[in-house]
């Protein structure tokens, strides 16, 4: 199972503002353009990542079974506990006491919670088998360079 590893209890993401300067210009993607002189502003992060600051967590994922969502080992999740997990979206669930990230499958009132790698299992609830779904996935955190 894929899991996330948390230390401690996770607690909620602090609403304290995080300014990264933003210069008002895109980069290219493409062919590169000429240099410009640009105008910087300040980007809040928790602005834009956070919507519910005392029900948003950050978690770190464990394992590779949601890498084709681009969910990798290593990556830090933003979730948020005040969304209702709809049907597609990316969630932490906690299956049997451990957490997991997979994507909810809800159809004709049966849910499973799908591996996005063909290499892991999706989780599909047996009799018995307690799953709750602890939160929805809003955003993924990629580091590149350590």
């Amino acid at each position: 199972m894929n899991s996330i590893s948390v230390s401690c209890t996770p607690r909620p993401l602090a609403a304290v503002p995080l300014l990264l300067p933003m210069p008002e210009t895109n980069v290219q993607a493409g062919f590169p353009s000429p240099a410009e002189d640009f105008a910087v502003n300040r980007l809040d992060l928790t602005e834009i990542l956070v919507r519910h600051p005392q029900a948003t967590f950050v978690l770190r994922v464990a394992g590779a079974s949601m890498r084709d969502m681009g969910i990798d080992d290593g990556d830090l999740l933003v979730v948020d506990r005040a969304l209702k997990a709809v049907h597609g979206h990316n969630v932490v669930a906690v299956v049997d006491g451990e957490f997991t990230v997979k994507q909810l499958h809800q159809r004709a009132g049966r849910m499973k919670l799908k591996a996005a790698n063909p290499t892991y299992p999706d989780i599909v609830p047996k009799d018995g088998q307690t799953i709750e779904v602890w939160g929805v996935v809003t955003s993924c955190i990629k580091r590149f360079v350590a």
